[in-house]
């Protein structure tokens, strides 16, 4: 059996106020054209599908769209969710479109969801859980950590060894390269060892961002499939094919993802950076000049439409913000918005407290004008 194993969707995310739908729409494709080019069988969806736990409808037609292209060419699916899914809504039609062969989780019963194939194949669900999840299943266990709680339905579920077994999971696995973009517990509480599935014979897993193996080539992180953030900027995106030809015998491989906008950073003078070729990649600009013009951020916009933050580093002073939205803009105070300015201003230091209180006057001279 040959599966095409990716994960960490996020649909309906944006990046820094930039919608990524159709990035995502085109990801989507590309992950239907490599199903078809390696003659895969089925998907393996490893969890965070959506970017929140009540996603917009945009995302929501858009994953529709997505498997009812892959249903349509014969693919089946096995999907679970993530810390960012509503488990509940993904396990909502699950009774239903498995006669499809679209495998989503059942509500969560403490023990994993398998799925016995005809050719020795087992494929087990595990949607990501806290340690609270577990525990109502197992009133014994007085305390427990992610781990634990992971370690406990691994060994309450029936796995026959002498099946192919393999396990779709969504934790964070000790010892995994993270980026800014995944959430995680303060002092990596939430972490899992890799020898827990020491029993499975492939882990596909979900949550980190980066493609990865974890101690051994057959746990395996997909990644995402696009860049989620400026810590992810050196990433390879990838689709992850395993290929199943016996008990002993595995083959991983992976797909190139062409990505439709890339994410960068360019650094150099205003002139240097004025005289680069235009593009619409996310990019985080570094201007290098003792002394930079007011405006520089919106001339640079005529080359980078869709800049992410706006820098100042030279000897005098290091200074970041991020490039705003019209809509964020709209949701900023005259105050707020005439410290920024300022800040543009004055190389990254912002208006005093006396300086505010001026221009709060102002500002409430001109209401009274007005009114």
């Amino acid at each position: 059996m040959k599966l095409l194993h990716i994960s960490d969707l996020h649909l309906g995310k944006r990046l820094n106020d930039y919608s990524l739908i159709d990035d995502q729409r085109e990801v989507l494709k590309q992950a239907v054209d490599a199903y078809m080019l390696q003659k895969c069988e089925g998907v393996i969806i490893a969890g965070d599908i959506y970017d929140k736990s009540v996603p917009s409808a945009e995302a929501m037609k858009l994953f529709n769209n997505f498997i009812t292209d892959l249903s349509n060419i014969g693919s089946k699916i096995y999907m679970i969710s993530g810390n960012h899914d509503s488990p509940e809504r993904i396990s909502y039609y699950s009774s239903i479109i498995k006669k499809s062969g679209i495998y989503a989780p059942e509500p969560f019963s403490g023990k994993l969801q398998s799925i016995d194939e005809d050719n020795k194949i087992t494929i087990h669900l595990l949607p990501f859980i806290k340690p609270a999840n577990v525990k109502q299943f197992y009133p014994e266990k007085q305390q427990l950590s992610y781990e634990q709680a992971v370690k406990t339905v691994i060994e309450n579920s029936y796995i026959d060894e002498n099946r192919f077994n393999i396990l779709v999971c969504h934790q964070f696995i000790t010892g995994g390269k993270t980026c800014d973009s995944e959430e995680f517990a303060i002092g990596g509480l939430d972490s899992v060892s890799a020898e827990i599935f020491d029993i499975f014979d492939y882990v596909a897993l979900g949550h980190l961002h980066q493609s990865q193996r974890c101690g051994k080539e057959t746990v395996r992180y997909a990644g995402s499939p696009l860049k989620y953030s400026l810590s992810e900027e050196f990433h390879k995106k990838s689709f992850t094919v395993v290929e199943v030809k016996g008990k002993n015998d595995i083959k991983i491989n992976t797909a190139p993802i062409i990505l439709p906008h890339d994410v960068k950073t360019i650094k150099g003078s205003f002139e240097e950076l004025m005289n680069k070729s235009y593009t619409e990649d996310y990019i985080r600009v570094i201007i290098t000049d003792e002394t930079v013009s007011p405006d520089a951020r919106i001339a640079l916009r005529s080359v980078f439409p869709n800049m992410l933050k706006f820098s100042i580093d030279n000897s005098k002073t290091s200074y970041e913000t991020d490039v705003y939205s019209e809509e964020s803009i709209e949701n900023k105070s005259p105050e707020e918005l005439f410290g920024d300015f300022y800040a543009l201003q004055n190389n990254g230091v912002y208006p005093s407290e006396k300086q505010l209180e001026i221009i709060r006057e102002i500002f409430n001279d001109l209401e009274e004008t007005v009114e």
